[in-house]
């Protein structure tokens, strides 16, 4: 359920203020004010989305409020409302940060029309001003750790196509770094002030993927209650990330294709044209060349999205970094917890480096995660892991589902017990869904 937004009607007029009410009060949240001193006080205490300000007021002038409240919140969205007398003094309010003015006695559809525009400009900003501050968490190769030649040559490729604005297509097993790579070329870029913006494709249901990356209006579809942005129009100027990309199916393919050809959308129940200004990365871990034998994924869209082609190795493909991903996962962790650091003994690190992670830096990361959390010695020794016989994998018989699921069992309930059997502790240690969780539960058999 969309949350409703909070409107602040400021009117001195009793008859006014309740006319409001009464058109807004079924889609928003109204609070009401009569003089500038309440207003002042119920927008300190409330996030206030929208603000219907009268120009005359009793005890402050119109232009002076807007002033207080700007000063309050530079964000703020504001209305004037206005005689039409008036009107050279609400245009002095727009030139102030005002959004727009409406004149007394109003419609209701051109007041409830400009109303949605505004909301819309706020919501934006929001979701703006977020991703832009998740942006400024990721600098390049801040993250990306390690020394060995396949990943310097990433680095070497990330310096390189950042400065074109071509889309970007990586490829590489799960839990090999793509976002990173992502992140990386976007923070590089002349993009780089603008929004990076993430489309899982394998977490949305088909059903909403449209929806999701294109947006819609207000009544495009059973349950779309209000119009909303789609990711391609918060991340205007900016950089789409389409992770996972091969679990989209080819109709959703299809229209991807054309925003990345045109350049250009509409969302849906809307015939208006809006422009797409933004650089495409791609990623899958998956061989796409593979699903377009097999006609899973279209040919057109791989060579539109291919033109700058990445291939993250695995992690036992490069073992020798292994050893400073454990040292720096230690130290994140003794920053995030603020607990003294820690260190892997000789013999840890020898039997860790020796297993050849098929989940990757991610499974490394959150073995790095658990030990130091239930680790209390400030060396974390050989005998504290608990799959003892974890660099001999290689020598058994097990094909590799059977040693992947034979680890994951043995981590799972694990963490398990030292939860005392919460799941939701037990997910966010394994960084991992609780609805992922459960299913590996199911799957493995064991008692959650």
């Amino acid at each position: 359920m969309n949350k409703k937004a909070i409107i602040l009607v400021v009117d001195d007029e009793h008859g006014v203020r309740q006319s409001f009410n009464m058109v807004l009060k079924d889609e928003y949240n109204v609070l009401l004010a009569g003089t500038g001193e309440e207003a002042v006080d119920i927008f300190t205490k409330n996030t206030i989305d929208l603000v219907l300000l009268d120009i005359l007021l009793p005890d402050i002038y119109g232009i002076d409020l807007l002033k207080k409240l700007k000063e309050i919140d530079p964000n703020a969205e504001i209305i004037m409302v206005t005689a039409v007398k008036e009107i050279q003094t609400a245009v002095e309010a727009i030139k102030l940060g005002a959004y727009e003015y409406i004149i007394k006695p109003f419609k209701v559809d051109d007041v409830l029309t400009v109303i949605n525009r505004a909301l819309e400009k706020r919501n934006l900003l929001r979701e703006v001003t977020f991703l832009r501050d998740e942006v400024k968490r990721y600098h390049p190769f801040e993250k990306m750790v390690g020394k060995h030649k396949k990943l310097r040559k990433i680095f070497e490729l990330i310096s390189t196509i950042s400065e074109s604005d071509g889309a970007v297509l990586i490829q590489g097993e799960s839990g090999t770094g793509k976002e990173l790579v992502a992140r990386a070329i976007h923070n590089l870029s002349q993009r780089k002030d603008q929004p990076f913006v993430v489309v899982n494709c394998a977490a949305i249901p088909s059903t909403l993927m449209e929806s999701d990356i294109f947006g819609h209006t207000k009544g495009a579809y059973t349950g779309a209650t209000s119009t909303t942005m789609g990711k391609l129009e918060i991340a205007s100027k900016g950089t789409v990330f389409l992770d996972d990309i091969d679990t989209l199916n080819i109709n959703m393919q299809a229209k991807l294709l054309r925003v990345i050809q045109e350049k250009e959308f509409e969302r849906l129940g809307s015939t208006k044209v809006i422009k797409a200004d933004v650089r495409f990365i791609a990623a899958s871990n998956k061989d796409i060349k593979n699903l377009i034998s097999q006609e899973e994924f279209r040919d057109d869209l791989f060579y539109r999205l291919n033109v700058f082609p990445i291939k993250v190795p695995s992690l036992r493909e490069r073992k020798s970094d292994i050893p400073l991903l454990l040292s720096h996962f230690l130290e994140v962790n003794a920053k995030k917890s603020g607990k003294p650091p820690k260190k892997f003994s000789n013999n840890a690190v020898k039997a860790l480096t020796e297993y050849d992670w098929p989940g990757n830096v991610r499974e490394l990361q959150n073995l790095v995660e658990r030990l130091f959390t239930i680790t209390k010695d400030s060396v974390i020794h050989f005998k504290n892991i608990s799959i003892s016989n974890i660099g001999k994998r290689q020598f058994t018989e097990s094909t590799l589902k059977e040693a992947v699921n034979i680890f994951e069992k043995e981590y799972i309930e694990e963490t398990l017990e030292f939860t005392n059997g919460s799941r939701k502790k037990t997910a966010e240690i394994l960084g991992i869904h609780r609805n992922t969780l459960l299913a590996k539960i199911n799957e493995l058999g064991l008692k959650g």
